[in-house]
């Protein structure tokens, strides 16, 4: 059993699972929090138009799901981060 980073209560792994299913093909592993302490943001990814997660207490939602993010470090070898930089025109 895992506990959650933010709360130190022990992670139900079976509602975080359900709770995660928009975000593809991640799972309990990939995170180290609880369903109490996520919420998740339905078709907020700029990439896929996919689920993002999102810490409770946090202000901004990202811009790019986990599967997004890794993806886009993959393909061009740098990270975008959570949250695309908005330009200065």
């Amino acid at each position: 059993m895992q506990l959650c980073q933010r709360c130190q209560t022990v992670i139900d792994e079976y509602t975080l699972d359900k709770q995660l299913e928009p975000l593809r093909d991640l799972t309990v592993d990939d995170f180290n929090v609880c369903a109490d302490c996520v919420t998740i943001d339905a078709d907020a990814c700029v990439e896929c138009g996919g689920a993002v997660y999102v810490p409770r207490g946090e202000s901004t939602a990202p811009d790019y799901c986990p599967a997004c993010r890794a993806d886009l470090i993959e393909r061009t070898g740098s990270d975008p981060g959570w949250t695309r930089e908005s330009s200065s025109a």
